[in-house]
């Protein structure tokens, strides 16, 4: 009997190798599906920074540009370029931190240049519009609350705000999720590093990406806990089947 219970080693074994390696193809299928939106996502807002760029070239033709000037426009364009070459690489979706706050520089580099081409101070540094960061700075906070939700204070640019104001809903930044369009901050907890790199780890936003400011429950959480069990679940039943599977034809 010795032979046969090396032969049941070296199967349980050769198991255990497939299921891990199932598993792990799992993993990877399941993080580039994860990966894909959000790194289009970050393509947007690096397309819109781009287009930015261009209405200020357009804007500038004419002006002499002085020493703060030429500064704060390379300061903008070298955003822009290191954004494109950080979205190329980015391998997961908590990577895309580093673009959106490399973004979200380039753009006040932008309203610095505007701001001394006109004349004007400097302007504050403020967070993104909340709505849709591709708004640029906001200019004040505003309570809003969605259907159902909860109401907060929230950074928002001029349109934005005044939409808000008027009982109007505001440009929102919508993302597909399941095939429906929904606002990014209702997107899961893959769309909370983007919004992770213009609100500097979101502060008092961080629980509306877990789903309860807007009560939308813990849905964000609890889609990441039942993908970890549907993992482990399937790796233990792959080891199971494959030791089963030995002992099918024995008769003890």
């Amino acid at each position: 009997m010795g032979w046969v219970l090396l032969v049941l080693l070296v199967a349980a074994i050769g198991a255990a190798v497939l299921a891990s390696r199932s598993s792990k193809r799992k993993e990877l299928e399941r993080r580039a599906a994860e990966l894909e939106p959000v790194k289009k996502l970050a393509f947007e807002d690096i397309t819109a920074l781009g287009m930015e760029l261009q209405d200020l070239d357009e804007d500038l033709a004419g002006h002499e540009l002085d020493k703060g000037m030429r500064a704060d426009y390379q300061r903008a364009l070298d955003a822009y370029e290191s954004a494109k070459f950080s979205g190329d690489y980015m391998t997961k979706p908590d990577e895309i931190t580093n673009v959106t706050k490399i973004l979200d520089d380039g753009r006040y580099a932008i309203a610095c240049v505007r701001a001394r081409v006109a004349g004007q101070p400097l302007p504050a540094r403020r967070p993104a519009c909340f709505f849709d960061p591709r708004h640029g700075m906001a200019v004040e906070d505003v309570p809003y609350a969605p259907p159902g939700g909860v109401e907060r204070d929230v950074p928002a640019c001029e349109l934005d705000a005044e939409r808000v104001k008027a009982g109007a809903d505001p440009d929102t930044r919508l993302v597909m999720v399941g095939g429906e369009r929904v606002p990014y901050w209702q997107g899961g907890r893959a769309y909370a590093p983007y919004a992770a790199g213009y609100f500097g780890g979101f502060g008092p936003m961080e629980w509306m990406f877990m789903g309860v400011m807007f009560g939308g429950g813990f849905d964000g959480l609890g889609e990441g806990l039942g993908d970890l069990g549907d993992g482990i679940g399937d790796g233990i039943g792959e080891i199971g089947d494959g030791i089963g599977g030995m002992f099918d034809g024995f008769d003890f």
